[in-house]
């Protein structure tokens, strides 16, 4: 009996063994997508606008703010000028470093910017043509349009019809100061394409806007605005850049309101026609940009961290 259960039992465990050891179904390896890891996009450098505002004979005191600048190696990347924040912007766009600068204006004689318009009182008025102006401009930067510039360049001026702002970035770099530095009763307007323009200093004093539109980063505001209340302007010119200064003063707390910094030479008993007083408006100039140079550097310091921003949309007028 023992030996027919034994017997019986056989077939089983072979049928067992045969599953044990016969053949294993075949797996298909599954193919993985290798992972590529995109380097970071390093960030783009900071772009430093330097907005020059308009003030007459106070923005020489503009050279002594880039002197500073320079000196403490602060170098911007775009300038923007109304007025006679233009001039400096200008020949500083060209290439001009701050000694430069400040060696044309201890040697810039006032009457080669004065041409007198006569009969007075032609067209809109002004006794001034603003030709000589315009002439002496160009032959500084050498004949380089705005747009040929070694630095981004941005003038703002005033169209007289519709009292827009009008950002000159093309054309002729003389044409766009002359209509910047146009101020209504000084200077005759400039006709550049069926328009005419004037002082910049009626809509933006202080070209803050006007930097940022063009891609910069961190602003620093140049205001040579006087408080009109302590200036003591004779003559019929010196009523007339007081006007000037009173009709901007709202506009322009606005915008030095969205600069990251904003320097204020003390100049406030030197008159927009003074040009004798050059050499203490740079000297004024320097010493505003030490005042707040610690300011300065910590918030540079804080901008380069922060992501860059959007450049704004630009409205231009190419001047002739």
């Amino acid at each position: 009996m023992k030996r027919r259960h034994f017997l019986g039992a056989a077939p089983a465990a072979l049928l067992l063994g045969a599953c044990s050891f016969g053949p294993k179904p075949v797996t298909t390896p599954v193919a993985t997508t290798p992972t590529v890891t995109t380097p970071p996009v390093p960030p783009r450098p900071l772009r430093i606008g330097l907005a020059l505002g308009g003030g007459a004979a106070r923005g020489f005191a503009h050279i002594g703010v880039i002197k500073a600048l320079e000196a403490q190696g602060i170098h911007p990347d775009i300038v923007t000028g109304t007025s006679a924040g233009s001039v400096v912007a200008a020949l500083y766009a060209s290439g001009m470093d701050g000694f430069a600068l400040n060696k044309v204006a201890l040697s810039m004689d006032e009457a080669t910017i004065a041409d007198w318009a006569l009969p007075f009182g032609t067209r809109f008025g002004g006794w001034l043509k603003g030709e000589a102006l315009q002439n002496y401009v160009n032959r500084l930067v050498k004949q380089r349009p705005i747009e040929s510039m070694k630095l981004p360049l941005g003038i703002v001026a005033t169209d007289l019809q519709s009292g827009e702002r009008i950002l000159f970035r093309r054309g002729n770099t003389g044409q766009a100061v002359r209509a910047s530095s146009s101020v209504p009763g000084v200077f005759q307007p400039v006709a550049i394409q069926g328009h005419d323009y004037v002082d910049g200093g009626l809509v933006e004093p202080v070209p803050v806007d006007a930097a940022r539109e063009m891609g910069a980063d961190f602003v620093i505001a140049v205001n040579i605005s006087a408080d009109p209340a302590s200036q003591k302007n004779g003559g019929q010119s010196g009523v007339l850049l007081q006007t000037t200064a009173i009709m901007g003063q709202s506009i322009n707390r606005m915008a030095l309101a969205r600069a990251d910094v904003v320097i204020r030479p003390d100049l406030p008993d030197m008159a927009g026609s003074d040009f004798t007083s050059r050499n203490r408006a740079i000297l004024a100039g320097e010493v505003a940009t030490a005042a707040v140079l610690t300011s300065l550097r910590d918030k540079l310091a804080q901008a380069r961290q922060r992501p860059a921003g959007a450049v704004g949309a630009v409205s231009t007028v190419v001047a002739q």
